[in-house]
């Protein structure tokens, strides 16, 4: 079985095992959509002002180009000398405060502006064709910029200005969106495909297992609907759920979008060509492409969900004893086999795309939508940054006693206060170790006396080693005494008493004894009858010398102790900068986990409306060009002067507010046109196309690319390096908003026939007739509206009238007294003004089923060639197609015995 859908596509249906429920309309499900059609217009002569003041600062001008033009145009009079004054202000862009405002430039023809253009292509050639002829006849120093090149850069840049000015004045930034919304009803439960088949032999019982899951891991998919106008509702529902399969498939196909992600208020959005302003009926262009979009989506939503849900029937035979199972089916019969089929239940739901509203848009790019979200992310990068190694970089010579210009203490001390260090002092020279003792008497023989030795600094050595000893004899001639130093040559043989020294021990005479020796210096005595015995050593010591031994008449130098002590002073310092470094890690990855957290754990709903904040944001300062200040500074010096606290935010909080008149109209004038910003768009209908990030500065490609985040719709924002943003314009302020953009963005006079004004009126009009909206709460009698929308046609020819006219039509029913209805299409114009034929008017009557009664007409309508349609609109707008589609569920249809010919 077969069934067409609105655009005549063929689809295979399930085979129907009862008649078709009526509709739940109670549990319709919405999901909003819109259709963006960019509108194509004759260039108009005024207006355009932005466009016109960007070709201006395009074009680079430099000082005398303007005069330069101006001889050139002398005598053709196609750029006034107004126009050329005015555009002398951009030959000194270092002074952004002297160039005219973009409203300037709404009344200056771009026949003008592009005369002036070429001039300048001309004037600029030739100046490149000079400099490259004095180049070729000398030749210039490398290191100096090139003139010539940078002429010819200029021509450049000229001519793409001019290209540029062209284009955009061409492509009008005004444009339709088409309001829509699909409806989405369960229509029933019909039999699907066949999942398994039992057969059952006579007196055959088999166990039947029956199973069903998901390709997710869980059989319920929480839900999150974020609504930026009201609260965030969390929900759950079957992941076979329509509606909810059909905004999954959307986000699922726009992360696949590598030209841009759409995103907005409006979550499923599509284009369609590029045309004038026509009727947007059920057979308008852009009709059928949301037809085919929208009939594109839900087939992709219920394939998905086909291939998501999957049930399998598994069967055990038991033979013999009982078992538990599931649920077991016995064949009763003796000698007749049968079979159990299960089918799959599949649910039925009635599509409907309606279209409710027209509204006017305006069309415009911005850089960079995330760079102010982009700061956090900036911020954690560079945290991140400095979580590494440690490193310390203070080199040995640094650490130094000498006070340094600019200080007041010695440098090691102002280093041990920079890193929180406690240092010793640089050290003394040592003094010279020496020792003076008593050696004992001995009679019997000859006897070795070692005293404690001398103890030689570190770093140091032995320069020299003088001997004093005094000494007496035992009594007798033949008992003198004797004397020596081991190691050396002295020896003093058999004498009676006396003093010697000194005795340069370490001198040649004595063999350089102990010369040079460091750390413990033992000297030993070998004495015989000596009495009274009283021996001094001195030394005299010098640094160990780095180098080879100098000449030894000049004085050994050496650095080894200070080296020591610059050695363990750095140690000291290392440790403790150790220290605080680890210290300030913690600290930075705090911080950094804080930020992280801080950008990651917010809820769906916040991050929405900072995107919206910050399109909303980048729209006005473009907008309203670089003199607007979202708070201007006599704003700014008002609030000062009412002390408000300007860094929170916090000041209008008490009783009075502490404005002066002065103050007080500064900030009304402000607040005029944040007003009127924010009541002509509706910014909960803007549509944001976002491009990749190689549309901004190719110095961020690296940092932006690299952009993560948990939410995706956040992460393309971020990454995304430009912006086209469509604003819907609000309804009833459309006529406002083109005189406000079209006059640089001012409130500038825009003359009357203006196309983007007629246009503008055309639009709100047309929405007027087609979607008058939904009635009021408590209507009265002559306001009952039908929640379908009625349409009937007529080939009565009619002119105007001021009093009642009836209408012969093919049928009258579902027509209501008191109901609005809209005569004959908006493509049709009057030939005799060229004014658009189509009105609005209120039923009077009914009178019988193939006639209605219209209070009056204001135009003339021919239906003898073609039927005008008469259409009664409902509460729920224009229904443009309906179809079927079907998604599983969790029911399972059982036969015995089907006929499977005639099955799935």
């Amino acid at each position: 079985m077969t069934e067409l859908d609105g655009s005549g596509t063929e689809h295979i249906a399930p085979t129907h095992v009862s008649p078709a429920p009526q509709p739940l309309t109670g549990s319709a499900r919405e999901i909003p959509k819109a259709t963006l059609v960019q509108l194509r217009l004759p260039v108009p002569p005024t207006g355009q002002a932005l466009v016109k003041s960007a070709y201006a600062r395009q074009l680079g001008l430099r000082p005398q180009e303007t005069d330069a033009v101006r001889d050139r145009l002398r005598h053709t009079g196609e750029v006034p000398d107004a126009l050329l004054d005015l555009l002398a202000a951009y030959e000194r862009p270092d002074q952004p405060s002297l160039l005219p405002p973009p409203s300037t430039f709404a009344e200056v023809p771009v026949a003008a502006l592009k005369a002036f253009g070429d001039a300048l292509v001309e004037v600029r050639r030739q100046r490149a064709a000079g400099l490259a002829a004095d180049r070729a006849g000398a030749r210039a120093e490398a290191a100096s910029p090139d003139p010539a090149g940078t002429a010819q850069q200029d021509v450049r840049s000229a001519l793409v200005a001019v290209r540029a000015l062209v284009a955009n004045t061409r492509a009008t930034p005004l444009g339709m969106l088409n309001l829509e919304r699909l409806e989405m009803v369960p229509a029933g439960l019909e039999r699907g495909e066949l999942i398994a088949t039992i057969p059952l032999a006579p007196l055959e019982e088999t166990a039947v297992s029956h199973k069903e899951w998901s390709v997710r891991s869980k059989e319920f998919t929480s839900i999150v609907t974020d609504s930026l106008e009201t609260v965030s509702e969390t929900g759950v529902t079957d992941n076979t759920e329509l509606s909810q399969s059909t905004t999954s498939q959307a986000q699922h196909s726009n992360q696949f979008n590598v030209t841009a992600t759409v995103t907005g208020g409006i979550p499923v959005i599509n284009g369609s060509a590029q045309s004038g302003f026509t009727s947007q009926d059920s057979r308008s262009q852009s009709a059928t492409d949301s037809t085919k979009h929208a009939t594109q989506l839900t087939r992709k939503a219920s394939s998905r969900a086909k291939q998501e849900h999957k049930t399998t029937i598994t069967t055990t035979t038991v033979t013999g004893s009982e078992e538990t199972s599931t649920r077991v089916l016995k064949n009763p019969s003796q000698v007749a086999a049968m079979r159990v089929d299960y089918f799959s239940l599949m649910r039925r739901w009635r599509v409907r795309l309606y279209r409710h509203g027209l509204r006017l848009t305006y069309d415009l790019v911005i850089p960079e939508p995330g760079a102010g979200l982009r700061r956090m992310h900036k911020e954690l990068s560079e945290l991140k940054g400095q979580l590494g190694p440690f490193q310390f970089g203070l080199p040995h010579s640094e650490i130094t006693d000498a006070v340094l210009p600019g200080e007041t203490q010695p440098h090691f001390r102002v280093l041990a206060e920079r890193y929180g260090a406690v240092v010793p002092d640089p050290p003394l020279p040592p003094s010279a170790p020496q020792f003076s003792v008593g050696a004992p008497s001995q009679d019997e023989g000859w006897h070795i006396f070692t005293p404690d030795p001398l103890e030689i600094p570190e770093g140091y050595r032995v320069k020299t080693l003088n001997l004093w000893f005094a000494t007496t004899s035992k009594t007798g001639d033949e008992n003198k005494f004797s004397f020596k130093v081991l190691g050396t040559p002295l020896y003093i043989k058999e004498q009676d008493q006396g003093e010697y020294g000194p005795m340069e021990l370490t001198s040649g005479a004595y063999g350089a004894f102990m010369l040079h020796a460091t750390g413990k210096v033992f000297i030993s005595f070998e004495m015989i009858n000596n009495r009274n015995t009283t021996i001094r050593v001195a030394s005299e010591i010098e640094p160990i010398p780095t180098q080879p031994d100098p000449d030894p008449t000049e004085p050994a130098h050496s650095d080894r102790v200070r080296d020591k002590w610059r050695s363990d002073v750095w140690n000291l310092l290392r440790d403790a900068a150790q220290s605080q470094y680890y210290e300030r890690q913690q600290d930075i990855a705090t911080k950094a986990a804080a930020l992280e957290e801080q950008i990651e754990q917010v809820d769906t709903l916040t991050l929405r409306r900072e995107e919206s904040e910050e399109i909303m944001k980048g729209v006005l300062r473009f907008l309203l060009g670089p003199d607007f200040a979202f708070m201007p500074p006599e704003v700014v010096d008002a609030f000062a002067k009412a002390r408000v606290d300007l860094e929170h935010g916090i000041g209008f909080d008490e009783n009075g507010l502490g404005l002066d008149a002065t103050a007080w109209a500064a900030v009304r004038e402000h607040e005029d046109l944040v007003r009127f910003v924010n009541q002509a768009i509706e910014w909960e209908n803007v549509v944001t196309f976002l491009y990749s990030y190689f549309w901004d500065v190719p110095q961020s490609w690296n940092f932006v690319r690299r952009l993560r985040h948990p939410d995706a719709a956040r992460q393309a924002f971020l990454r995304s390096g430009s912006a086209r943003v469509v604003l819907t314009v609000r309804k009833g302020w459309e006529e406002d908003w083109v005189r406000f953009a079209e006059g640089g963005f001012t409130s500038r006079p825009t003359p009357p026939d203006s196309p983007y004004l007629t246009v503008a009126r055309e639009i709100a009009a047309y929405d007027d007739r087609n979607y008058p909206g939904i009635p009021p709460a408590n209507p009265g009698r002559s306001a009952v509206r039908l929640e379908e929308a009625v349409y009937a046609t007529s080939r009565d020819v009619l002119g105007k009238s001021a009093g009642p006219v009836t209408i012969r039509v093919d049928s009258s029913k579902d027509f209501l007294v008191g109901a609005q209805v809209v005569i004959d299409s908006a493509d049709r114009t009057d030939p005799a003004d060229g004014r658009v034929v189509q009105e609005s008017q209120i039923i009077t009557a009914v009178p019988d089923p193939t006639r209605v009664t219209v209070a009056r007409l204001d135009r003339a309508h021919d239906g003898s060639v073609t039927p005008f349609a008469v259409l009664q609109p409902g509460t729920k707008g224009a229904l443009i197609a309906e179809w079927n589609e079907y998604t599983p569920s969790s029911g399972t249809d059982i036969e015995i015995g089907s006929d499977l010919g005639s099955g799935a």
